[in-house]
C-alpha cells in the first residue's frame, strides 16, 4: 500500500471548507485544523511531521500555515482542531512558528481576488525527533525533514 494522507474535512483538489479558513486578514473562518489521517507508512518510520504550505503566497518564499514535528511513529490520525488548541496532538509533538508569527494552525487567507493552493503533507522520518522547538521556522523544520525523510504524502486544496 502506498503512503497516503486523507481527511474527513478536506478532499484532494477541492475547495477548503470555511471551518479551516483563517479568522482575520479580512476572513471570518473558524480557523480549525482539519482532521488528518494516514496509512501505508514507510518501513523504518520513527516519527512524523506535518506541514501546511501555500506556494502561491505573494512573498517570494510561500507561506507556512502549520508545522508540527516529532509525532511518534504510532500516530496515524489527528482530530479536527488538534492544531487549534483542542485535544488531539501527541504529547511529544511540537508545533512550530508559522508565517503568522506564532505556533499552531493558521488557515487559508489569500489576498482578495487570488486563488491559492494549500499543500497538507505528512512526512515519515527516520529519527524519533528533529532538533526544533516552538520558535523554529517552517524553513528550519523543512531543512531537518529533508535530511530524514523516508517519504511523504500530500493532500492539496484551494481557496479563493
Amino acid at each position: 500500500m502506498a503512503f497516503r494522507l486523507y481527511s474527513n474535512d478536506l478532499q484532494d483538489g477541492a475547495k477548503m471548507p470555511e471551518r479551516q479558513v483563517f479568522n482575520g486578514m479580512g476572513y471570518q473562518g473558524d480557523n480549525l485544523s482539519p482532521h488528518l489521517a494516514w496509512d501505508g507508512v514507510p518501513e523504518g518510520t520513527k516519527s512524523f511531521a506535518i506541514t501546511v504550505y501555500d506556494p502561491d503566497a505573494p512573498t517570494g518564499s510561500g507561506w507556512w500555515h502549520w508545522v508540527v514535528a516529532n509525532m511518534p511513529a504510532d500516530t496515524r490520525e489527528l482530530p479536527q482542531g488538534a492544531g487549534s488548541g483542542k485535544p488531539g496532538l501527541p504529547a511529544e509533538a511540537v508545533q512550530t512558528r508559522t508565517d503568522f508569527g506564532k505556533s499552531g494552525y493558521g488557515g487559508a487567507a489569500p489576498p482578495q481576488g487570488e486563488s491559492h493552493r494549500y499543500h497538507f503533507t505528512v512526512h515519515a522520518l527516520d529519527v524519533e525527533s528533529i532538533p526544533v522547538d516552538a520558535e523554529a521556522s517552517g524553513a528550519m523544520v523543512g531543512f531537518n525533514i529533508h535530511f530524514h525523510s523516508l517519504g511523504s504524502a500530500t493532500l492539496t486544496v484551494t481557496y479563493s
